[in-house]
C-alpha cells in the first residue's frame, strides 16, 4: 500500500514489523552547568544544607510555640477566625516539612550524578541476572548521590528529620495528663466517695429516684442500683465521669449463707453489702443477679463474681475481684459511706497496683 510504513514478512511468520522512522540513536551527552563548574556545585550543596538547617529551626520553633504561646489568644483576619497557638504551630511545622522536601528535590536535581541512561524494554518477568543488575544499579545510585563524600549534607538531612520529629512527639501531650501516681490518685483512682468521712458521711441513694436507701427497706435477695448522694450536685461531663466510677450495687443476703472475712466484718450492715457496679475486665456495668448462688454476671464477657464471698471471680476473663465499699447506717437508719474504695474501680491499666486487691483466702 502506498505510503505505508509497514513491511510484510512473507516467510513462515506473518508478524508485522513496524518501522515508522529510522533509529535516531542517542544524542551526544552535554554536561550540565553544575557538573562543569565546581563552584556552582558547592553553591547548590549550600542551598540544600540551608533548607535542612531552616527546617530544623522551624521544628524547634514549633516546640517553643507549643509551650510558650497561650491557647486562649484568638486572631481574626477578614473572614478567618482562629487560634493564634494553632496557627503558629501549624505554620512552623508546615514550613519545616516543606523545606525538607525542597532540600531533597534540589539534591536530586542539582547534586546527583549527571549521567544519561538508556535501556531496552524487557519481559515483565525479571531474570536472576536482571535482579542482580538492579541491586548493582541501586548501589551505583547511592554512590552517585554523593552520600559518601557529602557527609555534612547527610548530617544536615538527618538533623532536619530528627528535629522535625520533636513537634510530632510534643503533640502527644494533648492526649491528656501524664499518668503519674499523684495524677492517678486524683482522677481515675478516686470516686465521689472520697469526699466521705466518719464526721460527714455520704448517703447512698437509688440511681433512678434519688431517694436515700434505708437498711430496713431492703429484703433478702434484693439488688439495688445506687449512687452516692453528692453525684446529684454535678452536671454534664463531670456528672458522666463521676457516675462511671461511683456507680454501685447494694445486695442483701442472709448473713449465715455468705462468707465475710474478719477484715471486713464492719463493712456490711446485717448482710447488706455494697460493691462497685463496674466490671474489672473491661468496665461494663453489671446487674445480672442470681439470688440463689449470690453470683453477679457481667453481660459483656460473662465474668462472674461471688458477692457472697467478697466479690471473688468464679468464672470468665476478669482477673480481679469486684471492689467492695465499706458501708454503715446513720442515726436515721439510712445507708451511708464514710470512705472511698480501698482499691481503684473498673478495668485494669498498666500503672495499676493490684497487690492490695482482695483474693480468695484473705482474712
Amino acid at each position: 500500500m502506498e505510503g505505508s510504513s509497514l513491511e510484510v514478512n512473507t516467510n513462515a511468520s506473518t508478524e508485522l514489523t513496524p518501522r515508522p522512522v529510522d533509529d535516531p540513536g542517542v544524542e551526544p551527552h552535554v554536561l550540565s552547568y553544575r557538573a562543569s563548574d565546581p563552584e556552582v556545585d558547592k553553591e547548590a550543596e549550600r542551598r540544600v544544607i540551608a533548607c535542612f538547617g531552616l527546617s530544623a529551626l522551624f521544628a524547634l520553633s514549633s516546640v517553643v510555640i507549643y509551650f510558650a504561646v497561650p491557647h486562649t489568644i484568638a486572631i481574626r483576619v477578614g473572614s478567618f477566625d482562629g487560634n493564634l497557638h494553632n496557627v503558629l504551630f501549624g505554620v512552623t511545622m508546615g514550613l519545616g516539612i516543606l523545606l525538607i522536601g525542597l532540600g531533597v528535590i534540589m539534591w536530586a536535581r542539582n547534586l546527583m550524578n549527571d549521567e544519561e541512561l538508556t535501556e531496552e524494554r524487557h519481559d515483565p518477568a525479571s531474570s536472576e541476572e536482571t535482579r542482580t543488575e538492579v541491586l548493582v544499579m541501586l548501589s551505583d545510585g547511592v554512590r552517585d548521590s554523593g552520600v559518601a563524600r557529602r557527609r555534612f549534607l547527610m548530617g544536615s538531612l538527618g538533623g532536619a528529620l530528627g528535629l522535625f520529629a520533636l513537634p510530632l512527639i510534643v503533640t502527644l501531650a494533648d492526649m491528656g495528663p501524664w499518668p503519674t501516681k499523684r495524677v492517678r490518685q486524683q482522677t481515675i483512682e478516686r470516686t465521689l466517695f472520697a469526699e466521705a468521712t466518719p464526721q460527714k458521711p455520704i448517703r447512698l441513694v437509688n440511681d433512678v429516684s434519688w431517694k436515700p436507701l434505708r437498711a430496713a427497706d431492703l429484703e433478702i435477695g434484693q439488688l439495688v442500683n445506687a449512687q452516692p448522694e453528692n453525684l446529684r450536685e454535678l452536671h454534664d461531663v463531670e456528672y458522666q465521669q463521676a457516675k462511671a466510677k461511683s456507680s454501685i450495687i447494694l445486695v442483701r443476703m442472709d448473713p449465715d449463707s455468705i462468707k465475710i472475712p474478719e477484715s471486713r466484718r464492719d463493712w456490711q450492715v446485717s448482710g447488706i453489702l455494697c460493691y462497685s457496679k463496674i466490671c474489672t475486665h473491661v468496665g461494663c456495668p453489671i446487674t445480672l443477679w442470681e439470688q440463689q448462688t449470690h453470683h453477679l454476671l457481667c453481660p459483656c464477657h460473662q465474668s462472674t463474681f461471688d458477692l457472697g464471698n467478697s466479690g471473688n471471680v468464679v468464672f470468665g476473663p476478669a482477673a480481679r475481684s469486684l471492689p467492695q465499699l465499706k458501708i454503715g447506717v446513720d442515726g436515721e437508719g439510712y445507708l451511708i459511706a464514710t470512705q472511698d474504695f480501698t482499691v481503684p474501680v473498673g478495668p485494669s491499666y498498666f500503672e495499676r497496683d493490684s497487690r492490695n486487691d482482695f483474693k480468695e483466702g484473705d482474712a
